[in-house]
């Protein structure tokens, strides 16, 4: 706002509030067209159309348009400069930058994230003798407090997140390369920051990616890392300073906060280089971070889950399950797996894929541990199923003292059964030769991330998921508008034309609400601002769907209930059902027969036996079917965030899947036990080897084969009118689901509320 005032046509805001555009419709239109994506040529040969030239707008070309948008008040500055390596390259070396410190004000001062920010340090205990310590946040861990206690009073502290990755930004036309250096704050809450339209990162530099002409190409790798730490010096210039002397910034509140050499020229480097590889060291003898107070690598550098994660599964877990099971098997086992939506089906297999993304890694792990069952020697399965535990219970929102304890040995397990990988030579090299060692430096990173934990926070809080979408972005779609050469200029020009244009959109945008409103509150502001990050897909809220239900006047709403909530749980059916009527079995009057015992109200279990008989009755005649549901759960950690809904097929042989489609999912079968913290307590194999036994206890995976609502005879009460059933064929989940049998061979299925279904699962 304090931009917007103070640029240079503030006078001519007062009575056109969207000058230098003649109206908000023209504005409307200039905005389109400047993020449409479309070529100069494209924009002119539109604006050159009769109809548009009837509107009588303020630009008739696109280098006209471009010329008015420059006019906006804007974010940071963009500053570059000819750097001059130590040795000749084939091209001069530019640096295009931020300031850092300018970008840290504009995310402190941003009205999105006003109620998004983290400024006290602070220790969170699970009970309040404070024997369980529990870490979230950056703010919440060790360093946070230790750096706080050593800053004078009244002084905040502020942390910077720095994200730089190489990316291609073209493959076929020359293979250009850029490294972009995103800038974030640490003290923007992790909800947000993890949100991919919050803008949470921003471009502060395009690194310069420089071609050598020294003779040795394997020095090329160090003088391209001594060049970036020689930009990075730079860049952060300011931020070192501040970070000694301290700086007032203003938040988005209007509050000031404040926050707070010797050199080694070797004459040869190649030697030089040759002796630092002696210790293990990469070369660069003056690192950016060497005069910035309160800054450690062994802190500062974080693991993240995406490349010291999933990544070390696909380079190493993956191929050792290769190596055990073989090609040609693991991808027919891939390639026969039931499709199920919302999860990657590889009908090709996975050995030979290429450009597989992190996204591909999870939705492999998902099902490599019941595809190598019963193919792979039990002890590499045991070592890649610990590993995989490990994987996922470092990647919670919330970690606490019992959890690393939990971690801690997990990992102690793997490191038991890893000789059996070397015996079997499931490690190999490129050429399939036999690797002995353990030698895997992102398998020995994971020994660092309990300390990690408790310096810096919680490890998902740190992946660059965020960081490679945000590439995408800031990098590839302004470099898809420029004409293809000297990309970096065009990529900045590009980025600040966008960013004008968010921030003359978000002005005028609270400027009108107050026009309208006469007076607009800060909480009505922060609300007005949510809606502007940019165009995303919303997530189906069915929880919000069944509570407006709940609350309208039964009168008023159709029974039975389509959207409703059931043990934490939203349900989605579609209105209209796939079939009116069908054919039932004996498995009904088993239902009907618990029900009469143990009343509506108890959870059904598992039977051995059907005890139903075709001479029974039963209280309806005709049944509603439907061919597929949607379930929807909360965050395990945060269940104020919903996750997308579920689609669970339960369809009859069609032209699309000829065998039909049934997805597993897990149901309850024991009130006492709660999906997920329980688990999956009481397994089939406790059935399979006391054949006395009736039921099961806790939670069990299952089939969906018949999605259901009886309609009741007319006349004739009973206690499940209006209520939906499914019919699931139980399956024994040791590893691989397979059907379960009674002894005639027919498979073993009950009937069970719809209510009692927790969630989906993909190993099916």
């Amino acid at each position: 706002m304090d931009k917007f005032n103070g640029n240079q046509f503030s006078n001519l805001w007062a009575s056109n509030l969207y000058y230098p555009f003649n109206s908000h419709n023209e504005w409307e239109l200039a905005s389109w067209l400047l993020h449409s994506g479309l070529s100069m040529r494209a924009i002119d040969s539109f604006l050159s159309l009769s109809i548009i030239q009837l509107l009588n707008i303020s630009f008739c070309t696109a280098r006209a348009l471009h010329g008015l948008a420059e006019l906006l008040p804007g974010g940071p500055c963009w500053h570059s400069m000819e750097i001059t390596p130590s040795q000749p390259t084939k091209h001069p070396v530019h640096l295009y930058w931020h300031d850092p410190l300018e970008c840290i004000a504009w995310l402190l001062n941003h009205p999105l994230f006003s109620d998004q920010l983290n400024f006290i340090p602070r220790c969170v205990y699970k009970m309040p003798k404070k024997l369980c310590r529990v870490y979230t946040e950056w703010m919440t861990t060790d360093d946070a407090w230790h750096m706080q206690s050593q800053l004078p009073s009244g002084v905040t502290l502020l942390g910077m997140i720095l994200s730089s990755d190489k990316m291609n930004i073209t493959t076929l036309c020359g293979g250009r390369v850029a490294h972009p250096l995103l800038v974030s704050l640490a003290n923007i809450k992790m909800s947000t920051c993890l949100k991919l339209s919050s803008n949470s990162f921003m471009l502060a530099t395009l690194l310069p990616v420089p071609k050598f002409m020294h003779k040795n190409k394997h020095m090329h790798g160090l003088l391209e890392d001594r060049l970036i730490h020689e930009c990075l010096d730079i860049i952060l210039e300011p931020i070192k300073q501040a970070a000694k002397l301290g700086i007032m910034l203003l938040d988005s509140l209007g509050h000031m906060q404040y926050s707070g050499k010797l050199k080694v020229h070797p004459t040869n480097i190649q030697v030089f280089f040759h002796e630092a590889q002696h210790f293990c060291l990469s070369g660069v003898s003056d690192p950016f971070w060497r005069d910035i107070p309160l800054s450690c690598p062994s802190t500062f550098i974080t693991p993240e889950p995406l490349h010291h994660l999933h990544k070390e599964f696909w380079d190493h877990n993956m191929k050792w399950c290769i190596n055990v099971v073989g090609e040609a098997k693991i991808d027919f086992c891939f390639s026969v797996l039931q499709p199920t939506v919302g999860f990657h089906h590889f009908k090709g297999g996975v050995a030979k894929l290429k450009q597989v993304t992190g996204c591909m890694h999870c939705d492999v792990q998902h099902y490599i541990f019941g595809v190598i069952t019963g193919a792979a020697p039990p002890k590499i399965i045991t070592a890649i199923h610990v590993l995989m535990d490990f994987r996922y219970q470092v990647q919670a929102y919330h970690i606490d003292d019992d959890n690393l304890h939990i971690i801690s040995s997990v990992l102690d397990e793997f490191h038991m059964h890893k000789q059996s990988i070397l015996n079997h030579g499931a490690q190999c090299s490129k050429g399939n030769k036999p690797i002995n060692n353990w030698h895997i430096p992102k398998l020995e990173l994971m020994q660092s991330i309990i300390p990690s934990v408790k310096h810096v926070g919680v490890t998902i809080q740190w992946t660059a998921d965020v960081t490679e979408h945000a590439h995408v972005s800031e990098i590839k779609t302004p470099a898809s508008a420029s004409n293809n050469n000297n990309y970096d200029p065009q990529i900045c020009q590009y980025l600040n034309c966008a960013e004008k244009c968010r921030m003359f959109e978000l002005t005028t945008s609270l400027y009108e609400s107050k026009i309208h409103s006469h007076e607009i509150s800060d909480y009505e502001e922060v609300n007005l601002v949510s809606k502007m990050p940019g165009p995303t897909q919303p997530i189906t809220d069915y929880f919000t769907i069944s509570a407006c239900l709940r609350t309208q006047d039964p009168d008023s709403i159709p029974f039975p209930l389509h959207s409703f909530i059931a043990d934490g749980m939203a349900i989605n059916l579609s209105y209209d059902p796939s079939l009116q009527c069908i054919s039932v079995d004996a498995t009904l009057v088993d239902f009907l027969n618990c029900e009469k015992v143990y009343g509506p109200s108890s959870v059904h279990t598992i039977s051995r036996q059907c005890q139903g008989s075709s001479s029974s009755t039963l209280p309806f005649t005709d049944l509603q079917v439907w061919y597929k549901m949607w379930l929807q759960n909360t965050v395990i950690h945060d269940i104020m965030d919903i996750l997308p809904a579920q689609t669970l097929f339960c369809s009859p042989p069609c032209e699309t899947w000829t065998l039909g489609c049934y997805d597993a999912a897990i149901i309850n079968v024991d009130p006492c036990f709660k999906w997920p913290e329980s688990g999956l307590k009481g397994s089939w194999s406790t059935l399979l080897f006391h054949v006395t036994h009736k039921s099961i206890l806790g939670h069990v995976v299952g089939q969906l084969h018949l999605l259901m609502r009886p309609f009741g005879k007319r006349g004739v009460r009973w206690s499940w009118t209006d209520h939906c059933l499914v019919y699931m064929q139980y399956a024994t989940h040791l590893h691989i689901l397979r059907c379960t049998k009674r002894v005639n061979g027919q498979c073993l299925g009950n009937v069970i509320p719809l209510s009692q279904v927790q969630v989906q699962t993909a190993d099916n």
